[in-house]
């Protein structure tokens, strides 16, 4: 069974999600403010959080910021819940490592499928081969979504992790902003053009040693160009 840890200050929403979770089977861990909601994550370690971002004592932003640069949650799964609609809320939300965005009022039938969505995800990388995947420097272990650059640990978040897993296993070749969307958040995401790209610009940043690596394709997307020297 699957749990989900929901922060959320509004009782009546902490309830209704408690309860449309519970009746699709997940196991349901309530916070009702910032600071408890991070205490539990670090705590319970649950294997999806969903995060208001106007919460009491720290908001929303905060807690995923916190969440995301601690290595015992930095891979679990985020979705943001907002009464806010701005396109800027969704960025700055994506930028601090958040999965998914989904605002209020929301139908919970379409967040119980973006939640399925994540830990398919999470699955289907769990599942896969535990061998190494090398490129030059990098070293990349899928199950535990560690990824070390000359023997020094990255700390990347879960889709920084999925894009550079797609761009490693697929050298020079050219992906459309669109098919990278599609591909690495799903056919559910609303996710635009502009949260990918800082995405990109966050895993260039971290990859800055081995040289320009991603590079942009006008008009297309992006392609990974680094050539390794061993």
């Amino acid at each position: 069974m699957a749990s989900i840890l929901v922060i959320e200050d509004e009782l009546q929403i902490q309830e209704v999600l408690g309860t449309s979770l519970e009746k699709e089977g997940f196991l349901v861990i309530k916070a009702s403010d910032g600071e408890q909601g991070l205490e539990l994550a670090r705590k319970v370690k649950p294997d999806l959080i969903i995060i208001d971002l106007t919460l009491p004592l720290l908001n929303g932003f905060d807690v995923t910021k916190k969440l995301r640069s601690q290595k015992d949650t930095n891979t679990i799964p985020i979705i943001i819940l907002s009464a806010s609609d701005d396109v800027t809320d969704k960025i700055i939300g994506l930028e601090l490592g958040a999965d998914d965005y989904l605002s209020k009022p929301f139908n919970p039938r379409e967040l119980s499928a973006r939640i399925k969505a994540r830990l398919r995800e999470v699955h289907r990388i769990s599942n896969t081969n535990d061998s190494p995947l090398k490129w030059g420097e990098l070293k990349i272990t899928k199950e535990s979504y560690s990824v070390f650059l000359a023997e020094q640990p990255l700390n990347l978040t879960v889709k920084e992790f999925e894009l550079l897993v797609l761009f490693v296993t697929n050298p020079y070749q050219v992906f459309s902003r669109e098919y990278l969307i599609q591909k690495v958040w799903g056919n559910l995401s609303s996710t635009g053009t502009r949260a990918l790209d800082v995405h990109i610009s966050h895993l260039r940043n971290k990859l800055k040693p081995l040289g320009p690596v991603l590079d942009s394709v006008r008009g297309v997307g992006y392609t990974f160009t680094h050539r390794p020297k061993n």
